[in-house]
């Protein structure tokens, strides 16, 4: 597949299916519908509080790169930051504009942009955000080089990738490879042809920290959450006491800071 084909894939997809709507019975960019959403994504991903900390960035320069329906970049706005959002996808845009109108709220800019080339200027901002991303772009070290490229020396980058050696991740491989007789396909071919948009990727810590380090940003912490897709897994109670708690969670939170400045 070459990179042109790889980049129409991930925008049709994430275009048509935009982050949680699916999971909205409300009338299409009705308050309505994005407060659905909204429960809908913190009922069952409620470690993004924990890990944004929201409200720790008021009056800050905050970048978002992709917004998706507009859920975190609300709880930016409504937090008092100076809050940045970009997605790949029009429809993302779309939906995270209309969403702030529906509470008289405006961010400080919304764009359309690729995370591997961010449009803006060094060492801009205070804290450059993504949940759930950039492991879906096909150059996902190029991503992570812009956002450190853009957060200010002494900023914050705070990023959640999937952890590859989760649960969720080893029972997709059970489902895709092993139960269809195709044992010797990897983790990454399953994630990359059976997971969400084409080309999904999922990381160690130990490769989410060389990364950051490559770029030398200075990584302060990896938590790996056990999510409710975890929880949904057979014989999950037994697998998280085998494998430890603190191993087995799809979702990783990654923690970093430019060094430089004063913080």
């Amino acid at each position: 597949m070459n990179d042109k084909t790889a980049y129409k894939q991930v925008y049709d997809y994430w275009n048509e299916t935009v982050c949680c709507s699916t999971h909205a019975s409300s009338a299409p960019l009705s308050r309505g519908y994005f407060e659905e959403i909204e429960a809908y994504k913190y009922i069952n991903e409620p470690e993004i509080h924990a890990f944004a900390q929201f409200s720790r960035f008021h009056g800050k320069e905050v970048l978002e790169v992709g917004v998706g329906a507009g859920t975190d970049f609300l709880q930016w706005v409504r937090s008092g930051a100076i809050a940045t959002g970009v997605d790949l996808t029009p429809a993302g845009i779309e939906h995270a504009e209309i969403r702030l109108k529906q509470y008289n709220l405006e961010a400080n800019d919304l764009r359309v942009a690729n995370c591997e080339e961010l449009p803006f200027a060094d060492n801009s901002f205070d804290l450059a955000y993504s949940w759930g991303v950039i492991h879906h772009t096909p150059d996902t070290e190029k991503a992570l080089s812009e956002l450190v490229r853009v957060t200010k020396p002494g900023g914050t980058i705070k990023v959640m990738v999937y952890n590859r050696h989760s649960l969720v991740a080893y029972y997709r491989w059970y489902q895709m490879a092993l139960s269809k007789g195709k044992p010797w396909k990897s983790l990454a071919w399953v994630l990359d042809n059976h997971m969400e948009s084409q080309g999904t990727k999922a990381y160690t810590g130990e490769e989410m920290t060389a990364m950051f380090t490559r770029m030398g940003a200075e990584v302060q912490s990896v938590q790996k959450y056990i999510t409710c897709y975890d929880r949904k897994v057979p014989g999950y109670e037994w697998l998280v006491r085998a494998f430890g708690p603190d191993r087995s969670g799809w979702f990783m939170g990654v923690t970093a800071i430019k060094p430089g400045g004063t913080r």
